[in-house]
């Protein structure tokens, strides 16, 4: 008579010698011994995988100073005063050369916001245009020098309204010149994506800087004409 059950449990250990076998990778289960699946906690192939090719890993450091040893080997072997006073050399060099070349307007060494044809091209409408903008910082450091120096207050109320009308006229000169860099894009590029706005506020923040502070520096002369 068969119990409830047996014949499900009978049915079961084919598959369960299978698994056995396949663990211990030989095609029969060893004498005495139950057929086990593999032990938790044991890592899969892949990250077994991963493990070797990252090769061991370094325990972590127990005091400061055994850090500060690992740090040093980091670094590599301590340089010498004279090697370190020719790299300082070096480095200065490789940054001034860079600026350099930035400033002459390369295009791999400028920066995001200057990169691309229609940048250039903005750069150029601006520097061969007479911005009244660019009269705005040495006007508004002239009128804060006044107020401070001449501290009537008569005088610093005309020097008040004179710096309104100075930023009305800066404004004015901004729309002006961002509506024209944007008209030239569109006619130069049609296929320009860039939205005018952003276009019209890198023309107007280059127009308001002084010449011979701007970066990239101008590379066409006042009066040239663009096309």
């Amino acid at each position: 008579m068969k119990l409830l059950g047996r014949k499900k449990d009978n049915e079961g250990e084919p598959a369960a010698t299978d698994q056995g076998a396949a663990v211990d990778g030989s095609g029969s289960t060893p004498a005495g011994s139950a057929p086990t699946t593999a032990p938790k906690g044991r890592p899969t192939p892949k990250r077994n995988e991963a493990a070797k090719r990252r090769g061991p890993v370094a325990p972590a450091p127990l005091t400061a100073a055994e850090a500060r040893q690992r740090r040093k080997e980091l670094r590599g072997p301590k340089l010498s005063k004279e090697e370190r006073k020719i790299e300082r050399i070096t480095r200065r060099a490789d940054m001034a050369d860079r600026r350099e070349k930035m400033m002459a307007g390369e295009e791999s060494y400028l920066l995001p916001r200057d990169k691309g044809p229609v940048r250039r091209y903005v750069r150029d409408i601006v520097d061969a245009r007479r911005n009244v903008l660019g009269l705005f910082m040495p006007a508004a450091l002239a009128m804060i020098f006044f107020m401070l120096a001449l501290p009537s207050l008569q005088f610093q109320q005309i020097l008040s309204y004179a710096m309104l009308v100075l930023v009305v006229i800066m404004a004015i000169d901004g729309f002006i010149v961002g509506r024209k860099v944007n008209h030239m894009v569109d006619e130069k590029f049609p296929g320009n994506t860039e939205s005018g706005f952003k276009l019209g506020l890198y023309a107007a923040s280059r127009a308001s800087q002084l010449r011979r502070m701007r970066a990239p520096r101008p590379a066409v002369n006042r009066g040239d004409k663009i096309a």
